[in-house]
């Protein structure tokens, strides 16, 4: 797979700011010197880049789409979802909250799966691409899923 509007920017974001920030931990920097922390960096920087979005016009407007018609004000769940992503990247940078916002952000992108099979079925766009495929979509929520599990433990 090589578009990015594959839904591979979280993924990469995930994966590469993972194998960085364990590498400044190997190379000496304590805070990071363990898997755990690096991982929850790395999604710390993936909620960053995926909550964002949810506040800039264009982005908004297709997020907005992505609401399953039977969720009443769809608008207000891309904001409340977009402040509970940024929130929880916060909170994984934070030792004594980190478990917590972990499983947050679990329980999070388990909830808006909905959304993202909605959009699929009903071929919709996402910053004027189409959106992740449905069996990409759910293999990257599993890994997602797991992720902040693993770094909620």
């Amino acid at each position: 797979m090589t578009r990015l509007e594959d839904g591979m920017v979280p993924f990469i974001a995930l994966t590469g700011g993972f194998v960085v920030l364990r590498l400044i931990g190997l190379a000496g920097i304590d805070a990071l010197d363990a898997w755990q922390p690096a991982l929850r960096g790395a999604l710390a920087l993936m909620f960053v880049l995926t909550g964002v979005p949810h506040f800039l016009p264009s982005w908004r407007r297709d997020f907005v789409a992505m609401i399953p018609p039977a969720f009443p004000r769809p608008a207000l769940l891309v904001t409340l979802t977009g402040v509970l992503e940024l929130a929880g990247a916060a909170g994984l940078l934070l030792s004594p909250v980190a478990p917590y916002a972990a499983i947050g952000l679990a329980l999070l992108m388990i909830a808006m799966f909905p959304a993202n099979v909605s959009a699929a079925r009903r071929g919709l766009t996402l910053a004027g691409k189409p959106v992740t495929t449905l069996p990409t979509r759910t293999a990257l929520q599993v890994l997602f899923v797991a992720a902040a599990v693993a770094a909620a433990v």
